[in-house]
């Protein structure tokens, strides 16, 4: 997911930084295998041998920590007082770019559709799916085909039961060359699904070949080409979604583009958007699950400045609000103040069609001649470590419960006299001595402070460099990245789903968040053979090679991995956080003074 990823591209929902909000996390260890008996989803289910970094828990609120909680104040301690209001009052660093599943989603958007839409599975408190729209699933011996039983409780906002039927109807207009979802890169393990979107192919278009059925009402079978351990947690994420197809085909093209054209199946209804000041849910009394539903009400407005965020915290407008580098000391003793590593990473975007940029000498001059450590530890200042790798320190470990970082370790260490010999190197092979290049970033006050400091330290440290910053918009530099129109982009991911692959494949030739122009035949063979290979230790090696190249080319700079600080007000109860699909969860938040 970008970070206003989605796209990362780090954008606005975090309170520092270009930061936008992406998956924050939780720890979780878990190994889930894929048998043909059938599995209860009131079962805890790991993801493919994945230690995710401890957050947002009262456990362990240090960066870094190894361990930690599922929320904050996860233990409610009610003592029934019924007159106490059930709302929550949020801010928001941008506008929603998207309501629609099969849209260009965000992580800001990603966690509103969570909120109001669920597919088969939702992320639980422990961060392991829970049981959304079906109530079980099973397995083929040779983990390729799941038959997922729907509950029959569930309905649309409108009364429209929620069937089998929605869900095949959605994943196919998903993966349809003349409907495709940006997201349906996700969906290609299914069975005939990358032929039925390939020119050429003798399947292509042919949506009725995808390996998604309803065989009844209540009944959905998937097949895939390959086992994939991950498959579940895959079908908590927006575009796995379900979707009415009679509401929304009598929406048309205005599906999705305000609160009145929508119909929802979560635990609320979006009751207003308005665009460019925020958005509300209330709670939807036609939610299978609504007891479990303690909000009555969710009222998110946009605040692009920090200092205004903490000004509406401090006089109890809103409940939580997330810190940025000058306001981390002020706060940091506070019983309401916590700080945590997420499996997040920022990166640089270079244009590899640049003239400039297409010179790998170039590229490592500007990966490796700023001081990254000290923009982690001057500049942010809320737990966030340097980054000289692609995928984050404590996603996700092997069968042997190693770290998939042990593997490759830190890559293009900060090293301003490699930097400058590249950087003359390159200027040579170019026949230029100077250079001019634009920086891509949001239009907060903190995006411009971290920009300035890398516009600082490349200009000093390369001679002939000229970076120009341009701030801009959510929504506009969402359409700049998606049209890679930029020389530099600041940017960022977190992962959709517990596995290394979720970066690994970002820049894979054709995938839509490339967004860089980088290709390189090895790594596209590496990444395939490792979507495709059933040998565990062989695909975790296949990843390690790809990432290693990858930043042998410089195919991008990488930043940092993100840490947050936040402040959240001690009435508000099982808030959670999650490591991949939706940053965040609203369900099961209970208001207790």
């Amino acid at each position: 997911m970008p970070y206003f990823k989605r796209n990362y591209s780090v954008g606005m929902n975090i309170a520092y930084m270009f930061a936008v909000r992406c998956l924050s996390c939780n720890k979780i260890k878990g190994d889930m295998t894929m048998t043909k008996k059938t599995k209860w989803l009131v079962v805890l289910l790991g993801v493919v041998l994945v230690v995710l970094v401890g957050c947002y828990g009262k456990e362990d609120n240090s960066a870094g920590s190894p361990t930690g909680g599922n929320s904050i104040d996860k233990e409610s301690t009610t003592d029934g007082d019924e007159a106490v209001g059930q709302e929550l009052h949020l801010v928001a660093g941008g506008d929603l770019a998207t309501m629609s599943s099969l849209g260009s989603v965000d992580a800001l958007a990603v966690t509103a559709m969570n909120s109001v839409f669920e597919g088969l599975y939702r992320i639980g408190p422990e961060n392991t799916p829970v049981p959304g729209m079906a109530e079980s699933y099973e397995t083929s011996e040779d983990g390729t085909v799941y038959t997922f039983k729907l509950r029959q409780d569930a309905v649309w906002s409108n009364g429209t039961p929620v069937t089998a039927h929605d869900f095949e109807y959605a994943w196919k207009r998903a993966i349809n060359p003349e409907t495709q979802a940006i997201y349906s890169y996700l969906m290609l393990d299914i069975k005939n699904a990358a032929s039925v979107q390939k020119e050429g192919d003798p399947l292509y278009g042919k949506v009725d070949e995808i390996g998604v059925k309803a065989l009844n009402d209540y009944t959905l079978e998937v097949q895939l080409n390959a086992p994939l351990p991950y498959f579940l947690s895959l079908t908590t994420y927006a575009p796995f979604f379900p979707l009415n197809k009679e509401f929304t085909e009598a929406q048309g093209d205005q599906y999705a583009l305000e609160a009145a054209n929508m119909i929802y199946n979560g635990p609320f209804v979006m009751e207003s958007w308005q665009h460019g000041q925020g958005w509300t849910f209330v709670k939807n009394e036609n939610y299978w699950d609504k007891d479990s539903v303690k909000l009555t009400k969710i009222t998110q407005k946009i605040v692009k400045d920090t200092a205004t965020a903490v000004n509406l915290y401090e006089a109890g407008e809103i409940d939580t609000a997330e810190l940025s580098s000058e306001y981390v000391a002020q706060y940091k003793d506070s019983p309401e103040f916590s700080t945590f590593l997420k499996p997040n990473t920022y990166f640089i975007r270079m244009n590899h069609e640049n003239k400039i940029l297409s010179n790998k000498n170039i590229r490592k001059a500007i990966d490796m001649a700023w001081d990254k450590q000290g923009f982690a530890d001057v500049i942010l200042q809320d737990g966030s470590i340097p980054a000289y790798f692609l995928v984050p320190l404590g996603l996700s470990t092997d069968e042997k419960g190693v770290d998939f970082r042990e593997g490759n370790g830190d890559m293009n260490k900060t090293n301003v006299e490699l930097a400058k010999e590249a950087w003359a190197t390159g200027l040579k092979e170019l026949g230029v001595d100077q250079v001019k290049l634009e920086f891509l970033t949001y239009d907060r006050a903190e995006s411009k402070k971290a920009a300035e400091f890398i516009k600082n330290q490349l200009e000093t440290n390369l001679k002939g460099l000229e970076l120009t910053i341009n701030m801009q918009p959510n929504k506009q530099k969402l359409a700049l990245e998606g049209a890679v129109d930029y020389d530099l982009d600041y940017g960022g991911w977190g992962p959709d789903y517990q596995d290394p692959m979720t970066y690994i494949e970002l820049f894979e030739s054709t995938a839509y968040y490339n967004q860089s122009h980088y290709k390189n035949e090895e790594v596209d063979a590496l990444i395939k053979k490792a979507k495709t290979t059933s040998d565990v230790s062989e695909r975790w090696k296949l990843m390690q090679q790809a990432e290693k190249i990858m930043m042998d080319d410089v195919a991008f700079a990488p930043t940092f991995q993100k840490g947050i600080s936040r402040l959240t007000k001690p009435y508000v109860k099982n808030l959670y956080e999650h490591p991949f699909s939706a940053d965040i969860s609203y369900k099961w938040v209970e208001i207790v003074k």
